[in-house]
This record gives C-alpha cells, sequence and structure tokens, in this order.
C-alpha cells in the first residue's frame, strides 16, 4: 500500500504553514533593482569616470573591500538556506568556500604560463620542489568551461557524499556541527601538505592572466566586482524562489518538526540533502569569485574560524531572513575591516562579544530588530489616531 502525499503540512501547534507567497513585493522589486543598478552603473562610473580627488570617486581600494565582502556575503546567503530555514547549523562552510577558491586558483596560476620566477609551464612550486609533471587533478585546469564547471562540481559533490552519510544516519543539532568543524579542520590539515600539489602553506598566488586578459587591471577589477555582484543578486532570488515554492515550505516544517513532516509522508534526506548540497555549491562559486579579486588563496581559508564567522554573519543579519545575512556580513566585515587597522588587538574580543550580545539580546537579528522597531512605532501611531 502506497502513502499518498499530503496537500499540506502543518507547522508545529497545529497550524498550517503559510501559502506561497509572491517572489517579491514592488518595494522589495525597487530596492533589488536600486542595488543592481549601483552595482552595474554607479559603481563603474564612481570608480573609472570621476577624478580620484573627488568627493564621490570610488577608490579601488574600497571596491576591492565591498568586492571581497558580497562574495562573504553569498557564503552568509547560502547558511540562512541551511541554518536559517532548514535548522542545519554547519561550522565548515569554509571548506566549501575554499574549494571553489582552489579550482579558480589552478586555472590562474595554469594562465600565468612561463611568466613566473622559473619561466617554466609548471607553476613555480612545483618548479621548486622538483617536480616533472602535472599531478593528475591538474589536467582540465587549463580550460576556464572546465573550471565554471569544476567551481560547482566539486564542492557539490563533497557536500553530496558528507551530507549523504551524515543525514541518512540522522546526525542533528549541536553533533552534525561539530562534525562539518571537524571535516573543515582536517581539510585544512591536507591543503597543508605539498605532496597534495596545492602549494602546501604557501598555496596560490602571483596570479597574472584570466582569460588571458591582465588581472591587475582597473577594468578587470570592475569587471570582476560587478560579476560579483550580479552573482550575488541572483543567488537572493535563487534563495527567495527556492524558499516561496513548496520545496522551501517543506524545509521549514524539518526546521520546526522534522518527525511530523516524516509523519506526513515526506522523506526529510531528499530535502535536506539537496539544500545542503546547494548551499556548498553557492560557497564554492564565491570562492572562485574571491580569489581573484583578493590575489590568493591558501589553507588558512579552511580554518575553522573563518566557517564560524560565517555563521556569526548570518545570526548577526537575521536567520530566515535572507537579507539579513547579506547585512550581517557587510556590518561585521566593515566593523572587521575598520578594527584590525586601528585596533587590531581588539577585533576578536569584538567579534565574541558580538555573537553572544546577539545571542542573548537580537535573537533575530538587525533585521528582527528594525522589523520590531517599525512594528512599536506603528502601534504607537495607531493608539494615537484613536479617540
Amino acid at each position: 500500500m502506497t502513502t499518498s502525499t499530503p496537500t499540506a503540512l502543518h507547522a508545529p501547534h497545529g497550524h498550517l504553514l503559510p501559502t506561497p507567497m509572491p517572489l517579491l513585493s514592488r518595494s522589495a522589486w525597487a530596492a533589488f533593482l536600486l542595488a543592481l543598478l549601483l552595482v552595474c552603473a554607479v559603481a563603474p562610473v564612481l570608480n573609472l569616470l570621476v577624478p580620484a580627488g573627488s568627493l564621490f570617486h570610488l577608490s579601488d581600494y574600497a571596491m576591492g573591500l565591498v568586492g571581497k565582502i558580497m562574495c562573504y556575503a553569498i557564503c552568509a546567503l547560502a547558511m540562512d538556506l541551511i541554518w536559517g530555514f532548514s535548522g542545519i547549523l554547519s561550522l565548515g562552510h569554509g571548506v566549501f568556500f575554499a574549494l571553489g577558491g582552489y579550482v579558480m586558483g589552478m586555472y590562474l596560476m595554469r594562465q600565468i604560463g612561463t611568466d613566473g620566477n622559473y619561466k617554466s609551464h609548471l607553476p613555480d612550486f612545483m618548479v621548486f620542489l622538483d617536480w616533472k609533471t602535472l599531478p593528475w587533478h591538474w589536467h582540465f585546469s587549463d580550460s576556464f568551461a572546465a573550471t565554471l564547471f569544476l567551481v560547482v562540481a566539486v564542492p557539490g559533490a563533497v557536500a553530496f557524499v558528507f551530507g549523504y552519510f551524515a543525514f541518512r544516519s540522522r546526525i542533528k543539532g549541536v553533533y552534525f556541527s561539530i562534525i562539518t568543524q571537524a571535516m573543515t579542520f582536517a581539510a585544512m590539515l591536507l591543503f597543508f601538505r605539498n605532496e597534495t600539489g596545492f602549494g602546501g602553506n604557501n598555496g596560490f598566488t602571483d596570479f597574472k592572466r584570466i582569460l588571458n586578459i591582465p588581472i591587475a587591471t582597473q577594468e578587470m577589477r570592475m569587471t570582476l566586482f560587478v560579476l560579483t555582484g550580479v552573482t550575488l543578486l541572483g543567488f537572493f532570488l535563487l534563495a527567495r524562489w527556492l524558499i516561496a515554492s513548496k520545496f522551501g515550505r517543506v524545509l521549514q516544517a524539518i526546521r520546526d518538526a522534522e518527525s511530523r513532516v516524516m509523519f506526513s509522508g515526506y522523506s526529510p534526506l531528499g530535502y535536506k540533502l539537496t539544500v545542503w548540497t546547494l548551499s556548498a555549491m553557492m560557497c564554492g562559486v564565491a570562492g572562485a569569485l574571491y580569489v581573484p579579486q583578493v590575489g590568493i588563496i591558501n589553507p588558512s581559508e579552511m580554518s575553522p574560524a573563518n566557517s564560524i564567522e560565517i555563521a556569526i554573519w548570518a545570526a548577526v543579519g537575521g536567520r530566515a531572513t535572507l537579507i539579513g545575512p547579506i547585512l550581517g556580513a557587510f556590518i561585521v566585515n566593515g566593523a572587521k575591516s575598520w578594527l584590525t587597522v586601528t585596533y587590531p588587538e581588539f577585533w576578536l574580543y569584538f567579534l565574541g562579544a558580538l555573537f553572544i550580545g546577539v545571542t542573548l539580546y537580537l535573537p533575530q537579528g538587525v533585521v528582527g530588530l528594525v522589523k520590531k522597531l517599525s512594528h512599536s512605532g506603528e502601534t504607537k501611531r495607531t493608539k494615537g489616531l484613536k479617540p
């Protein structure tokens, strides 16, 4: 006897899950189009056409900083999909970010050609280690098309295999978080080893070109900036569409009451594995966009501290809001850029205090605080209008 698929899911306390919502409201579409305009038109004009001495000039440093933070925002958005909407806290998402970065870094190292210090077609670190040929996992690194595929395929494959065994074994909660942290720490130790062919502790750097175009030009930096911004906005729309669909409502039901979802005839494994793999792919794309803008990738990107920071961005901005983690990435990394220059010794204390303060006093993050203040203001105005 087969079990018929239920037409509706019930959330905790017996309430029906909300019906599908529109992708974006009118005001949200206006904000989205404004952000797209800022990324694709305003920022390039301020950087390329406005004179450097002008108050409105966007410096190369500011452009690079914002571009880097937008890569982080993609990771925060990916974290919100699995933590905010699915209830899966990962403390190892930095490994997917780094894997995407390493795939792009391998392509950029091949693009150096014979312009390296040793004038060899092999990357400099391989010549230094007296290697004669490329390792097997480098054979497709000279193809940009293959690189684009591997940027999502490698993190996605690793996440799928890891998630399949973890979710099938019904590992959840703090135990899942600990295992993901162990995974990224093990990957970091593996990439630190010279014999793996990933540059050891130095990683990859000294990039020259991308698609045979010099990477250090202002035009290329702006192209990468615009591409990163468009990718972030595209992923936001994808996440919004996903959460607004039936798939997203099932994810939220799994987050709130997984056992009741199972009794309703749904298997949580497929849903959790799908969103987990998609989240890893998003981080891989973010890493691939990050590397050419920053100019280096090494195993430190896989450190557990980096993965914890991704969770902090989501918590500070506001989980289960999509826009909140993006704001959280900008707020935290903006503060980090300022504090690490002016008061570097206090940055880690500030980060820890911020996470504790948000957990205790702002469980819904900055977006939740704004909504609360807005609702409070509307209530006061409503009371003031009563006779």
